[in-house]
C-alpha cells in the first residue's frame, strides 16, 4: 500500500494538471487489487458448494486452511494465481445433477473434466456457456435429456459419450468453429445429422446412437466407425441410401374393374381349392419331414445316453470305443498325452471304466466327473465341433499346458486326440465354482457370500486372465470367462479354467445363460479377443457386485446385465445396484462404488476403450490395500480415479 501512495504522490506531482485524471486512475487501481482476491474468493465458494450438494466418494478433502492452487485435488489455476482455470475430478464418485449457480459460477475455467461418475439429470446449460470454456469432458456418466442448443462458441473439445442423451443434435453446433473433437456416441440421440461444415473438426463419433436420413456430405470424410451403430443411417462412407420411388400422380383416367362374371367367379372358385389342395399337402410334406426328424433325434439322443451310462456310470461297456469315439484304432487308444508334473497314473481304457456323472453342459463340450477304479477322480471334458487337425490341436495344447502352470489358472493334465474323440483331463476341485458359491447359497439358504470372500476370488481371477493374456507372446484368448468357469482354491482364491478352448471349435450357438458374458462386438463378429476377455470380467464383477446373474433363468433372454446397471444409478441410486446383502457390512460402500468404476470401465461397449487385464489388477489390488486400511484411518481412502477410462 506505501508503494502506491509513493506512485500516487509522484503522478500527481507529474501531472498537476490533469489531476482528475490520476485521481480516477488511483481508485482504479486500488479497486483492482482486491478484486483479484475477490473473484479467488468466489471461485472457491463456488466449488464448496459444488462438492457439498453433490455426494462423492471418498471425499475431495478440500480444507479450507490450505491454498485452493496448491492443495485442492482436482483444482487448478491461473499463473497469477487469481482465478480457478481447470476442474479435473474423473472417477471420484460424483453423484446426482451438478446444481445451478455453482461450478457455473466459475466463470474463468476453461478445462472441465467429470468423466467416469454418476452425474445424472440434465447438462447444465450455465457450465458449457461459459464464454472461457474451452474444453468438457463429460463422457460416462448418466446424464438424459437433449443437448443445450446454447454452447460456448470457445470450445475446442466436447465429450458426451456414454450418457442416455435423447433428442436431436441440435443444428447450433454449427456455430462451434474452433471445435477440434466432437464426441457423442453410445447415446440415444436421433433424428438426422445436421449439415456441420466445421473447419478445424479432426475428430468426431457419433456412432451407437439412432441417427437416421443420410450423412452430410461435410461430414462423409470421416470413417465408418464415426457413424456404426446408427441402423437407419445411410451415405459414405456407410452404405449408399437406397433412392426412394416416387409417388404415383393422381390420374382420372383410372379404368373402373369390370362386374365379375359367372366364369370369373367359378375361376376364382377353383383357384381356392387349388391353393387350399396346396396348402394342405405343403403342411402334410413339413408334418412328416419334422416326424422323421424328431425320430432322429431320439434315435441319436438314446445311442448317446446308452453309450454315455456303459462307459461313464460304473462297468464296462461291450463295446467302449462308442463313448469316445467309433472308428478309434487299436493301437491309439492309449494315447493320452500327460503333461510334465503330472501324478496321474492312468490310461484311455481305465477312463472308460470309471464310473462318473455328467456336471454340465458347457458351450465347447459336455463335462464329466470321472472316478477311477484306484479311487482318483477328475475332470474330463469331451470337445464338440472342434475345427483345428490334429498337428495344431497338438501345439495349441502344448501352449495351454505351458500357460497353465499358474496359481490362478486350472491345469491342464492331460489330453487325446482321435478322428472321432477330444478329450481333456482335469483336476477334480472339490470346492466348486464361484457361481454355485454366489447363486447357490441363496437357494439353499445358506449363509451369503461375503465381501471379502467375493473380492478375494475375483481378483485370483483377474490375476489368472492377466497372466494368460500376457502369456503366448501377448496374443492368447480365453474366450469364455464367466463364474462357473471360476473354480474356487482351498483357500477360496478364484482360478479360471476352460482355457485356450475358444480357438478350437466353431462359434458356439450360445446358451441364453451365457449370453450375457459375451461383448457386443463378439456377438456380431464371432471373433474373440483380449478386449472381449476384459468384458466378460466387467459382467463377472458386476455379477459379484448386484448377486444377479448376467442371464437370470426366469427373466427374458435379452436382458443385459450392464445396461440394467447403467439405467438403475441413473433413475435411482447407486445403493440400489448393490446386493443387499453385501449392504449388511459396514464400512465398505467406497470399496463396492470403486469396484463398480472398474466393472464399468470393462464394460465399456467400445473394445480400445477398454483397460487392460493387468490395470484391471492392479486397480484391484490396490483398493483392496487401501480400502483395507481405510477400515481403521479414513484418511487413507482410495482415490477412485485410478479407474482410466478415456
Amino acid at each position: 500500500m506505501m508503494k502506491i501512495l509513493c506512485a500516487f504522490q509522484t503522478w500527481l506531482s507529474c501531472l498537476k494538471s490533469d489531476s482528475y485524471f490520476v485521481v480516477l486512475s488511483f481508485l482504479v487501481l486500488l479497486l483492482l487489487v482486491p478484486q483479484s482476491t475477490s473473484d479467488l474468493n468466489s471461485d472457491r465458494q463456488a466449488l464448496l458448494d459444488f462438492a457439498s450438494s453433490v455426494p462423492h466418494a471418498p471425499k475431495l478433502h478440500w480444507n479450507l486452511s490450505r491454498d485452493i492452487c496448491d492443495s485442492w485435488v482436482g483444482v487448478g489455476c491461473s499463473q497469477k494465481r487469481r482465478r480457478v482455470i481447470s476442474l479435473r475430478l474423473p472417477g471420484v464418485g460424483l453423484y446426482g445433477p451438478i446444481p445451478a449457480n455453482t461450478l457455473g459460477k466459475l466463470d474463468a475455467l476453461t478445462v472441465l473434466s467429470l468423466r467416469s461418475n454418476f452425474l445424472s439429470g440434465s447438462i447444465p446449460l450455465d457450465v458449457v456457456s461459459l464464454p472461457s470454456i474451452h474444453y468438457i469432458y463429460f463422457q460416462h456418466n448418466n446424464f438424459s435429456g437433449s443437448i443445450p442448443s446454447t454452447v460456448s462458441q470457445a470450445l475446442n473439445v466436447l465429450d458426451l459419450s456414454f450418457n442416455s442423451l435423447t433428442g436431436s443434435i441440435p443444428p447450433t453446433v454449427q456455430n462451434l468453429t474452433q471445435l477440434t473433437t466432437l464426441s457423442l456416441q453410445n447415446n440415444f440421440l436421433s433424428g438426422p445429422i445436421p449439415a456441420l461444415n466445421l473447419p478445424r473438426l479432426r475428430q468426431l463419433n457419433l456412432s451407437y446412437n439412432q441417427l437416421n436420413g443420410s450423412i452430410p456430405p461435410s461430414l462423409q470424410k470421416f470413417p465408418a466407425s464415426s457413424f456404426k451403430g446408427n441402423l437407419r443411417l445411410c451415405g459414405s462412407p456407410l452404405n449408399n441410401c437406397s433412392p426412394v420411388a416416387p409417388a404415383p400422380s393422381p390420374s382420372t383416367d383410372i379404368p373402373q374393374s369390370p362386374a365379375p362374371t359367372l366364369q370369373n367367379h367359378k375361376k376364382k372358385k377353383l383357384s381356392n381349392k387349388i391353393i387350399i389342395a396346396i396348402a394342405v399337402g405343403g403342411f402334410a410334406i413339413l408334418f412328416v419331414l419334422a416326424l422323421i426328424l424328431c425320430l432322429c433325434c431320439l434315435k441319436k439322443k438314446k445311442s448317446e445316453g446308452g453309450a454315455t451310462s456303459k462307459a461313464l456310470s460304473g462297468g464296462r461297456s461291450e463295446k467302449p470305443k462308442e463313448v469316445f469315439g467309433s472308428g478309434v484304432q487299436e493301437a491309439e487308444k492309449n494315447k493320452l498325452v500327460f503333461f510334465e508334473g503330472c501324478s496321474f497314473n492312468f490310461d484311455l481304457e481305465d477312463l472308460l471304466r470309471a464310473s462318473a456323472e455328467v456336471l454340465g453342459k458347457g458351450s465347447y463340450g459336455t463335462a464329466y466327473k470321472a472316478i477311477l477304479e484306484e479311487g482318483t477322480t477328475v475332470v474330463v471334458k469331451r470337445l464338440k465341433e472342434v475345427v483345428v487337425g490334429k498337428k495344431d490341436f497338438e501345439q495349441h495344447m502344448e501352449t495351454v499346458g505351458r500357460i497353465g502352470r499358474h496359481a490362478n489358472v486350472v491345469p491342464l493334465r492331460a489330453y487325446y486326440y482321435s478322428k472321432d474323440e477330444k478329450l481333456l483331463v482335469y483336476d477334480y476341485i472339490t470346492t466348486g465354482s464361484f457361481s454355485t458359491l454366489l447363486h447357490g447359497s441363496r437357494e439353499s439358504g445358506k449363509v451369503p457370500v461375503d465381501w471379502e470372500t467375493r473380492v478375494k476370488i475375483c481378483i485370483g481371477a483377474a490375476r489368472g486372465i492377466s497372466h494368460i493374456h500376457s502369456s503366448g507372446s501377448g496374443k492368447f484368448v480365453h474366450g469364455n470367462i464367466k463364474s462357473s468357469n471360476i473354480l474356487l482354491n482351498q483357500d477360496l482364491s478364484g482360478s479360471i479354467s476352460d482355457l485356450g478352448l475358444a480357438s478350437l471349435v466353431n462359434f458356439p450357438n450360445v446358451p441364453s445363460r451365457t449370453a450375457g458374458y459375451r461383448a457386443p462386438e463378439v456377438i456380431e463378429t464371432r471373433k474373440f479377443s483380449q478386449k472381449s476377455d476384459v468384458y466378460s470380467f466387467g459382467v463377472l464383477l458386476l455379477e459379484m457386485l448386484t448377486g444377479k446373474s448376467p442371464i437370470p433363468s426366469s427373466g427374458p433372454d435379452d436382458i443385459d446385465l450392464p445396461r440394467w446397471v447403467q439405467s438403475v444409478v441413473r433413475e435411482e441410486w447407486t445403493g440400489e445396484v448393490f446386493d443387499v446383502e453385501l449392504m449388511k457390512h459396514a464400512n465398505i460402500e467406497e470399496e463396492m462404488v470403486q469396484m463398480l468404476q472398474i466393472a464399468m470401465a470393462c464394460v465399456t461397449r467400445t473394445p480400445d476403450m477398454r483397460p487392460k487385464m493387468d490395470d484391471v489388477v492392479r486397480m484391484m489390488e490396490d483398493i483392496r490395500t487401501s480400502g483395507t486400511v481405510s477400515h481403521q484411518s479414513p484418511e487413507d481412502k482410495p482415490n477412485s480415479s485410478q479407474v482410466r477410462t478415456p
